[in-house]
């Protein structure tokens, strides 16, 4: 059982810098046919100042933290009986290359399930700019199995 004293914990935030290859690279893989997310004179004849963050890339930012595997660590959380349940994003503002995202994690929520055989822990991360504006919730629940046979 993870311990709920962890309820309302904040991780140290982080900054990422935007940068034009890594989304270029992302849209593509990812089956973006829209020029905007690869070509900076079609962004801006579109009207952005420059590549648009791609959805979803916002998730592959946060693996940026310092230790994307610190509050697995706070935890106690065995990866081996890890699972990613659900992700979630809310936009409020466009992000684009050349910007610097702050990420701040929290833990909302630790609930179980199923008697205790399932501990599920809500992580939230705000992200905003380097002009301080909101761009983007991330809520992200994963699920640790607790059972101690495979």
């Amino acid at each position: 059982m993870i311990d709920k004293r962890w309820i309302g914990h904040a991780m140290p935030a982080f900054d990422v810098l935007v940068e034009a290859g890594r989304l270029r690279f992302f849209a593509k893989a990812t089956g973006q046919i829209d020029p905007i997310y690869t070509d900076l004179s079609a962004a801006q004849s579109a009207g952005h100042p420059s590549l648009p963050v791609p959805p979803t890339f916002f998730f592959c930012l946060e693996f940026e933290a310092p230790d994307p595997a610190a509050i697995r660590t706070l935890l106690g959380i065995d990866y081996r009986r890890l699972l990613h349940a659900e992700q979630r994003f809310s936009y409020h503002a466009m992000a684009y290359a050349g910007d610097t995202l702050r990420f701040e994690q929290r833990i909302e929520d630790i609930y179980e399930k199923k008697g205790g055989a399932l501990d599920f822990v809500l992580r939230c991360t705000r992200v905003s700019n380097q002009r301080q504006q909101l761009v983007a919730e991330l809520r992200n629940l994963i699920v640790v199995r607790n059972n101690t046979e495979d």
